[in-house]
């Protein structure tokens, strides 16, 4: 039998789901506006109004979750803006592990290696830029002076294409690396069922895994 430890609580990959949901869905009526073409899709305002709901989940979901679980949400928040010296050796043997799968080039990672703090870090920044942007854009565009609503749907288009383009690198990577072994011990696994084999936290999240093996050893 694979010994396995828990990497995230039901009620985190609850709100990664939910989240996950709604930016899609932001997403896509997103880019039906953003690409003329696609323009005809938007025919009697039914993206908008996807756009809009899921938008009120994108922004609230977090905002539920926060308060509930204050201590888990400060931890992530100051893991996001703390960059050390692991994440420069992480950052040096990331071409190594992801072109070549050499996972011996990598140094040991706490519970989120570098690049998922670089993925949570974008999804902080950026998500309170949508937050902004779309409030004003949604409530504002009759009152708002002209200059800041073009500013806001800018911030909105940048915010747009850059999480985009790192939403589909982010899916790779968790699920259909070779690395990750998806459905089995990898990322995929931590978010649907809470947990990995023990063999993956040694691997993958070294120093993580010290941390809570010690813990187990006290208690």
């Amino acid at each position: 039998m694979v010994q396995e430890v828990e990497r995230y609580p039901k009620a985190t990959r609850v709100l990664h789901w939910v989240h996950t949901g709604a930016f899609v869905a932001l997403f896509v009526t997103g880019l039906i506006l953003f690409v003329p073409p696609l323009g005809a899709l938007a025919a009697d305002s039914w993206s908008r109004i996807i756009h809009r709901v899921a938008a009120v989940l994108f922004i609230v979901a977090p905002l539920i979750y926060f308060p509930l679980n204050w201590k888990a949400s400060v931890g992530g928040i100051k893991d996001a803006f703390t960059w050390g010296k692991d994440d420069i050796g992480w950052l040096k043997a990331a071409p190594r592990y992801y072109f070549l799968s050499d996972e011996a080039a990598m140094p040991p990672q706490d519970h989120m290696n570098t690049g998922q703090k670089m993925w949570w870090f974008m999804v902080l920044v950026f998500g309170v830029v949508f937050a902004i942007s779309g409030l004003i854009m949604w409530f504002a565009k009759t009152t708002a002076p002209p200059e800041l609503l073009q500013w806001m749907v800018l911030l909105h288009d940048v915010a747009f294409i850059t999480t985009g383009c790192m939403l589909f690198v982010h899916i790779y990577l968790s699920v259909a690396h070779p690395m990750m072994r998806p459905l089995r011990t990898g990322a995929w696994n931590s978010m649907y069922r809470g947990k990995v084999s023990v063999d993956y936290a040694r691997s993958h999240h070294g120093k993580w895994y010290e941390k809570i093996a010690r813990g187990a050893e006290k208690s």
